[in-house]
């Protein structure tokens, strides 16, 4: 049975969500887990500099694994015993030049991650299917628009892959947040894999909405118009790493990560260099009491092509993918793999847009997609990251 529901236009909704920027700039730059489904972290305080990068090389001898071999390709090793998969063990070193303008155009959606999964849970939170909303294409510039959002590059072992990425706040560093929210399974491949390599963000990716065809000859500031940002910590939940997989699975419910991320050439930071960066939300009201929420993200999937920013509006409802896991947030929307971690924006008391939702699942129809709810286990994880990097 289709929702019968009002779809919203994502015209007023996108004025209620205030993504735009503040400011223009170019950005720089660990924590016991919390128990049960949280974060993924370490104890160990993180390091700068030089310091930073021995960090990394000894992360990776302990595995042994030579941080000079792993940049000339070892990386491209998908052996299991050389793949990384406990939280302590993240490990993703600066490759210089590896995400060429070229490469990011020609990274896949990882569409697997958007098939739906099993709903055989308890279906008294599960509301009707809502009917479909059709993605509409962000206004240009999107650094203008849509400042906080941007595109997260990495390799899986099926090649190159994209998601969708938003900047978030920073507690212990207001104003200077290099903070990105995404989805645990943009970071890490769950249950039977381990850490994604060569993860990156990119803010406003081809900023002026350029067409496959101009961007053959774009400059590289135009593909990636606030350059390149590495994630040198990532933390997922525990359920996503123990129970999530190709379509989301048990741990879809908990499919959400965070990124701490540092420039590659150097800069301010990543919130000062993009002008915004959102609070997020872990105490969102009933989906009953939330007249419109948006998704905004770059879906790759045909029917689109991966380099252009769209954005869904709906009413929420609720998505129940087991028994024991909580329900997910859901609406309507026509967005395909590639917006797999894009943010879910409501607008807060104050009027300003919060995150309160990642892109997680979808029908292999696109006609709506889930995201997790976040709650006490995301609080602690972001809390968690937020102290690791209270120092720096």
């Amino acid at each position: 049975m289709r929702s019968i529901r009002p779809i919203l236009t994502a015209t007023g909704v996108a004025a209620a969500l205030a993504l735009t920027a503040t400011a223009c700039g170019g950005g720089e730059d660990k924590t016991a887990a919390p128990a049960a489904d949280s974060s993924s972290a370490s104890t160990a305080a993180p390091a700068s500099g030089a310091d930073a990068a021995a960090g990394v090389a000894d992360a990776l001898k302990r595995h042994g694994v030579d941080l000079a071999k792993w940049k000339s390709g070892q990386w491209k090793n998908w052996d299991k015993d050389k793949w990384l998969r406990d939280a302590k063990d993240f490990a993703n070193p600066v490759i210089k030049g590896l995400w060429k303008p070229d490469r990011m155009k020609t990274a896949k959606d990882p569409q697997k991650t958007m098939a739906y999964g099993d709903s055989s849970g308890d279906q008294n939170v599960t509301d009707p299917e809502p009917a479909p909303v059709k993605a509409q294409e962000e206004k240009r510039p999107y650094h203008r628009y849509a400042a906080p959002v941007g595109k997260v590059f990495f390799d899986s072992p099926e090649g190159s892959m994209v998601c969708s990425g938003t900047v978030v706040k920073d507690p212990k560093h207001p104003g200077k947040s290099n903070l990105v929210w995404t989805a645990g399974h943009c970071v890490h491949a769950g249950g039977k894999g381990g850490w994604y390599r060569n993860i990156m963000f990119v803010p406003s990716y081809n900023d002026q909405g350029k067409s496959v065809a101009q961007l053959r000859n774009a400059q590289p500031q135009e593909v990636a118009p606030y350059g390149d940002y590495w994630a040198d910590w990532a933390m997922t939940s525990n359920a996503w790493i123990k129970d999530g997989g190709p379509t989301g699975g048990q741990g879809a419910a908990y499919d959400y990560a965070l990124l701490h991320v540092k420039p590659e050439n150097g800069g301010k930071s990543l919130e000062e260099t993009v002008g915004n960066a959102l609070t997020v939300d872990f105490n969102a009201p009933a989906p009953s009491s939330i007249s419109a929420m948006g998704a905004w993200g770059y879906p790759a999937a045909p029917p689109f092509n991966g380099q252009l920013m769209n954005k869904c509006v709906d009413r929420p409802g609720r998505l129940s993918v087991g028994p024991g896991t909580p329900a997910m947030w859901r609406i309507g929307c026509t967005m395909t793999g590639g917006s797999s971690g894009g943010g879910w924006f409501i607008a807060g008391p104050d009027g300003k847009s919060e995150l309160v939702s990642n892109t997680s699942i979808g029908p292999v129809t696109s006609g709506w997609l889930a995201g997790p709810r976040l709650g006490q286990g995301a609080q602690q994880l972001y809390r968690a990251m937020s102290d690791r990097y209270a120092n720096q």
